[in-house]
Formats: structure tokens, C-alpha cells, sequence
């Protein structure tokens, strides 16, 4: 990460405080868009705060990201639904059967969606025509919750309860890789800039790295008890991930050297992060707002 560089946040407004923002992306309309989880609706915010709520959807949105059909894509957690949503607003719902509960969403390599689910422990997959696929894992209670496209062709996840990373190949074919340390729950994964995935370990407060071929190298947060939630390649070739115990979003070189940043609010309880249209970061606050985090 560069020496000396400056970090300004500045927190805006987007429900309130009971709706819930969690899962934050950047839209294909140079927008952010966000998941209110708890009132069940999805809000849209350009880079200089202008906001349009639309919804209902399906109940218990969750993570959303960028389609490869110029949509937003997300999953209704508690609906049982895959939900597609333009950048017009029109939502469409894709039902699922019960107890899949739908978690981690992303694009896959092959040009459908591929998403977790956390009740029936396996991943999903899901054609922009709305054709599903369902793939087990192994284990039992393992509850698969983020996913993301991997350097290597394939879909890279983490089992939360199972305390492992899995990954699974367009055909189908997974592998489940455990982790070193019990009890680290991993939750947020992303591709990093050295070609390695990059994980958080919110049940023992640390970053993890693991190499395409498994090898796992894990780094401790100056305060265990952090709680650090979601992660992404950020600006600078440095990795960003929130802090959801202390209110903080911290950075993270390839090489492991770790600074952090207090958010505006206490006890905001940040949960996703993505990097906006703008090249900041943009920090979902279960409060009810968005954090930019801009880096000069």
C-alpha cells in the first residue's frame, strides 16, 4: 500500500434505521446499488447521493452484484428467490425450492449466476433465462455463504461452519480445502491482485489468503474480536474489508501489512463492500447508510 496516503469517509443516508443496507454493488448505470435486507426492498444511489429505493422483492435480499446482462442479480435469503433487477427498476423473482436459503451471488466465468446455499450446504447456479442447477458439498451443516469468480476459471466460496474454502468448477467437480485454525467462520471472499482468493475469518478476527492450489496463509487483525465480514480488491493493489464488531474498514497489502479506519458512526455495523463507479469504496451500514471511502 502506498506510504502516506489519505483516507477520506463521508456517510450518506439511505433508509432508515431499521431497513438494513447489507450487500452493496456497483451498477453497470455508473450507480450503487444496495440491499435493504430487513425492509425488503433494493435502493439505488448515484456517486453524488441522488436515491431511488425500488421494491418490494422477494423477502431477505441479500448480496447483489453485477449480471453478465446488464442487470443487477441478488438473492432473497428468506424468499427462497433469485431476484434480477434493471437498471429501470423492473424486478423479476426466480423462485427456488424451500430451504435452499440463498446467500453469496456471483458471475460466474460461463456467463450464468452462481450463488450459495446456506441451508441446504451446496452452491446454485442460474442461467440469465432463469435455467437452475444445484450442486452439493461435502459435510454436513457447512453453510456455504459468499462466493466469487476465481483466477482460475472456477467459483471459489466459504463454508462458514464448516471451516474450510470450496471450489467448484463450471462443470460442477468440487474441492473443499480446510482451514488451519478452528472456529475462523469464514463469510466474504474475493480475487486478490496476486492471483490468490482472499477471505475473512470473523469468528477469530483475521484475513486469509489462500493459492489456487490450496495453500493457505492466514494474517491476525490487531483486534481479534473485529469481526471483519466482507472483502474486495480495492484500489492501490491492496484488499478492503469491513470490520463489522468495531465499526472500522481495514486494508490489507499481498504482503500482510494491515492499517484500518474507523467509519463515521459507531456501531454502524458495516457489512458489504464493493468498489463504486468512482473508484471509492463503498460501505453498506446496517444503520441505514452508505460509507464512501475515498483514498488519495
Amino acid at each position: 500500500m502506498a506510504e502516506g496516503s489519505h483516507t477520506t469517509i463521508k456517510q450518506f443516508t439511505v433508509s432508515g434505521p431499521d431497513a438494513g443496507p447489507y450487500g452493496v454493488a456497483a451498477g453497470p448505470d455508473g450507480a450503487l446499488w444496495c440491499t435493504l435486507v430487513h425492509e425488503g426492498r433494493i435502493a439505488r444511489m448515484t456517486p453524488d447521493g441522488e436515491l431511488t429505493v425500488h421494491g418490494p422483492v422477494p423477502a431477505g435480499p441479500m448480496i447483489i452484484t453485477a449480471g453478465p446482462d446488464g442487470a443487477l442479480w441478488f438473492t432473497a435469503f428468506h424468499g427462497h428467490a433469485i431476484g434480477r433487477i434493471t437498471a429501470a427498476g423492473e424486478i423479476t423473482r426466480f423462485a427456488l425450492p424451500e430451504g435452499w436459503g440463498p446467500c453469496g451471488i456471483a458471475a460466474g466465468p460461463d456467463g450464468a449466476l452462481w450463488f450459495t446455499r446456506m441451508h441446504a450446504g451446496g452452491i446454485g447456479r442460474i442461467t440469465v433465462d432463469g435455467e437452475i442447477s444445484a450442486y452439493p458439498v461435502p459435510g454436513e451443516g457447512t453453510m456455504p455463504s459468499m462466493i466469487t469468480a476465481g483466477p482460475d476459471e472456477a467459483l471459489w466460496f466459504t463454508l462458514n461452519q464448516g471451516n474450510a474454502i470450496g471450489r467448484i468448477a463450471p462443470d460442477g467437480d468440487v474441492a473443499v480445502h480446510p482451514l488451519p485454525t478452528e472456529g475462523s467462520a469464514p463469510v466474504g471472499i474475493t480475487s486478490g491482485p496476486d492471483g490468490a482468493l482472499w477471505f475473512t475469518g470473523i469468528g477469530t478476527g483475521h484475513i486469509g489468503q489462500i493459492t489456487t492450489d490450496g495453500k493457505v496463509t492466514e494474517f491476525p487483525l490487531p483486534d481479534r474480536g473485529a469481526r471483519p465480514h466482507a472483502i474486495v480488491a480495492g484500489p492501490g493493489d491492496d484488499l478492503w474489508f469491513t470490520e463489522w464488531g468495531t465499526a472500522h474498514v481495514g486494508r490489507i497489502s499481498p504482503e500482510g501489512r494491515i492499517d484500518e479506519h474507523p467509519l463515521p458512526t459507531a456501531a454502524s455495523e458495516p457489512h458489504g463492500i464493493a468498489v463504486g463507479p468512482d473508484g471509492a469504496l463503498w460501505v453498506a451500514l446496517e444503520i441505514g447508510a452508505l460509507a464512501r471511502v475515498a483514498v488519495a
